[in-house]
């Protein structure tokens, strides 16, 4: 874990805002992990309860759209439950005229990770 951490550092952005005792404070985090000139994903898109909702998820995503497209990354795609979201952003389930990604599951997420 710690080591998939240190890769997406180098990808990736933080959030900060100061407390009250003018000390910076940790709100949010997301990277983009690149995968070939081809593709990149959004990875770890979060921000701290209290502070959702002021559009520092949307900046952290344009953060990484924009080091995606200055490393000639020619697409970028997000997985979420929150799509909505996702699509404000201009993220679309399909490229124009390009093939759909299809899943099917194998085993439920429940079994997977009952022991954690």
């Amino acid at each position: 874990m710690q080591a998939e951490l240190i890769l997406l550092m180098a990808n990736g952005y933080v959030a900060e805002v100061t407390d009250e005792r003018r000390e910076p404070k940790l709100v949010g985090f997301s990277a983009v992990e690149i995968y070939s000139r081809k593709l990149g994903e959004i990875q770890c898109l979060a921000v701290a309860e209290g502070y959702q909702g002021y559009g520092i998820g949307s900046g952290l995503i344009k953060a990484c759209v924009d080091r995606a497209r200055e490393k000639g990354i020619l697409e970028v795609m997000a997985i979420s439950a929150s799509d909505g979201f996702l699509r404000k952003l201009g993220f679309d389930y399909s490229l124009p005229e390009q093939k759909r990604a299809l899943f099917c599951q194998l085993h439920s997420r429940d079994e997977i990770f009952k022991d954690e």
